[in-house]
């Protein structure tokens, strides 16, 4: 293909990648966005495995930049299933006619700034090569899936899956004997589902999480209605929710010190009832003091103890440490799956997995031969898909060699050295402690803005100082220590992976600080930034 030159170069098609064509366009750029995928959809293309849903509620995980949008679709449940978010991906991406300025079945495989020139060379794996003068990596937060460096993985004989990577047209588990490895927010979503139809189902559990019950259930059409009148309001709500959602419920301020323990007991009840991520906003000192946080993780415990049959596979799914610490999953029948004849919990703590052979999996039990290994083992989360790509600045200085000692930025939207590259809910943002779909929507905003200010002015570059990173790292670690989230080993800091450095990559002060600080940035002509 003949060199090309666009305006912006968008690398994803999912939620965040959609969006900024749509204000491309609007800002009268020309665009070009590569998608690895077949299709739209981002990490909801992928994810299509047994009982894969959102945690967020429905009305809050979708635009809001379209009000004819929001009154036309219908959500048909509270927590959507991926079938339904991938059919209203679908439907934006037909609605704003999208497709024909997007590159399917294309991988980024380097981006080169010249400074010379002042543009960024964008090189991919089906020779779609082309230049642009910005770049906008809408790359996910969780998108590259991560195997664990088991001995004898690639020898197995029968199917191995990865949730974040489960075949299009579905995998056959009908009288098969399957191992599910992983009992995060994927394994729990799927492991109840491939219960129902396996022969036998082996759940490998290391390190158990904490998992509320989703209450999952349709949405009434007079329920949808009423929604769809007050959307204003919602949203506007939701911007001033710690994670940007939970608009449809009380914003508690009482602290659980200022509660009886009647009180606190029927305060945790109420919200075990309501269910879902919304039980860890039962109190706004949940991630803050231990005693707190301690209550509610003794809560859970006794709910967990009281719904699963036998005490001993109880006492190897029970979660331990600080509730939160790890991500909070929301669940449907997940414990009662433990109690079916089919299903069995297999203690990977104490006995660890050895090896995988041909035929299954060894501990220092013995064999267990499997036709399917099922991988809900999670992702290299927020740098993964960013340091899959050569990407390389200024002097040829490199992303990945910048990014050794973990991921400095200046409000997870740029890196120093790295001029007119913008980061989507990338590390150093609010990203995976928010509902996605509404930081993807500031996010895109203000790098949109951004764009258009420059456009207007003349100038060429904008790229965050480095002393500017410097003091949002501090101010990011500092909001970290403030909070009992890096307090253990998790994704959030890294340790998931070996050798990645461990810090908390994401801004945890919370979606409505993290806003405040972004529009007090642009007020000051974007204070941190220089524009030439």
């Amino acid at each position: 293909m003949n060199q090309q030159h666009y305006d912006i170069a968008i690398i994803g098609a999912g939620f965040a990648g959609l969006y900024m064509l749509i204000r491309a366009r609007r800002l009268g750029l020309s665009a070009r966005v590569i998608e690895a995928a077949p299709d739209v959809g981002g990490t909801w293309y992928w994810n299509c495995y047994p009982g894969c849903r959102c945690d967020v509620e429905s009305v809050e995980y979708s635009y809001e930049f379209d009000q004819q949008l929001q009154q036309e679709w219908e959500w048909p449940e509270r927590f959507s299933a991926q079938p339904d978010i991938l059919a209203y991906i679908n439907h934006v991406a037909q609605r704003y006619e999208l497709r024909p300025d997007i590159a399917f079945n294309t991988t980024v495989n380097a981006l080169q700034f010249d400074e010379e020139a002042g543009r960024w060379a964008v090189t991919t794996d089906t020779g779609d090569n082309f230049q642009a003068r910005y770049v906008v990596a809408a790359t996910g937060s969780l998108s590259v899936p991560l195997f664990p460096a088991i001995e004898g993985r690639e020898r197995f004989r029968g199917l191995s899956v990865h949730t974040g990577q489960w075949p299009r047209a579905g995998v056959d588990l009908a009288g098969k004997r399957v191992a599910v490895i992983g009992t995060g927010s994927s394994g729990i979503q799927a492991i109840p589902e491939i219960a129902r139809e396996a022969a036998q189902l082996d759940v490998y559990v290391r390190t158990p999480s904490y998992t509320a019950p989703a209450r999952n259930r349709d949405l009434t059409p007079e329920e949808l209605a009423g929604i769809k009148q007050r959307y204003d309001t919602l949203r506007a709500d939701e911007k001033n929710r710690f994670g940007g959602f939970g608009a449809n419920h009380p914003d508690v301020q009482v602290t659980m010190a200022e509660h009886s323990d009647a009180e606190r007991r029927a305060s945790l009840e109420q919200w075990w009832q309501i269910g879902g991520l919304q039980f860890i906003l039962a109190y706004p000192d949940s991630l803050l003091d231990p005693d707190t946080n301690r209550v509610m993780a003794d809560f859970v415990r006794e709910k967990v103890a009281a719904l699963i049959d036998d005490p001993a596979d109880a006492a190897v799914l029970m979660p331990r440490g600080v509730l939160g610490s790890r991500r909070l999953c929301s669940d449907t029948d997940f414990y009662t799956t433990f109690n079916r004849d089919n299903v069995r919990v297999m203690d990977a703590k104490n006995h660890p997995i050895q090896r995988i052979t041909e035929t299954g999996i060894e501990t220092d039990l013995g064999p267990e031969a499997y036709d399917v290994i099922v991988y809900a083992t999670g992702f290299d989360a927020m740098t993964g898909a960013l340091e899959k790509i050569d990407i390389r600045g200024r002097e040829g200085l490199s992303l990945r060699e910048r990014w050794r000692d973990g991921p400095a930025n200046y409000l997870g939207l740029q890196v120093a050295g790295f001029p007119n590259l913008f980061m989507v809910n990338g590390p150093g943002s609010v990203s995976v402690f928010s509902n996605m779909v509404q930081t993807i929507e500031h996010h895109v905003d203000f790098i949109a803005n951004c764009i258009g200010g420059l456009e207007q002015s003349g100038a060429a570059t904008i790229e965050a100082t480095a002393a500017a990173e410097e003091a949002w790292g501090a101010l990011m670690a500092e909001a970290a220590d403030e909070t009992l989230l890096a307090t253990e080993d998790s994704w959030y800091v890294g340790s998931n992976v070996p050798g990645k450095p461990r810090m908390m990559m994401a801004f945890v002060g919370s979606y409505p600080v993290y806003r405040e600080y972004c529009q007090q940035v642009v007020e000051r002509d974007y204070e941190g930034f220089a524009i030439n």
